[in-house]
């Protein structure tokens, strides 16, 4: 289900982040450090409920749910969503919505590496993660 995804992933490559974190509404300060960070993200499974950490120098983030359950999230930028996360054609779909605002997080696994597209209207950066041993 989820296994390809389970693990410690460190952050080699990020694409049009500044961007998207302008499409969000994210201020220069913080954007400014959130093109700085080179988070690690962590998957685990905890019975059926998910886990996900992202950590950096900066901050540390985790949210725990159920595929297909929505869940309060406070994201890293301080935005406090209605998030729900669902597997659909062996991606990671994270649906955020806050304030008539939607934005949408798919992460797969490609040839070894942890691809993560972030998308706000037409807006789209990719992160490009590599497992580690």
């Amino acid at each position: 289900m989820v296994d390809q995804f389970i693990g410690t992933w460190k952050m080699v490559d990020s694409e049009n982040f500044d961007n998207y974190m302008k499409a969000l509404g994210v201020g220069f300060p913080t954007r400014q450090i959130g093109n700085m960070a080179k988070p690690s993200l962590i998957f685990c499974v905890e019975g059926d409920i998910l886990c996900m950490k992202s950590q950096t120098t900066f901050k540390a983030s985790e949210v725990k749910f159920k595929l297909g359950e929505e869940f309060d999230e406070t994201t890293a930028d301080d935005r406090k969503t209605k998030t729900t996360i669902t597997l659909e054609n062996d991606k990671l779909v994270q649906k955020q919505s806050w304030g008539g605002k939607q934005t949408t997080l798919e992460r797969e696994v490609k040839d070894g590496k942890l691809v993560a597209r972030c998308i706000m209207g037409d807006v789209v950066a990719t992160r490009t993660y590599e497992k580690e041993a």
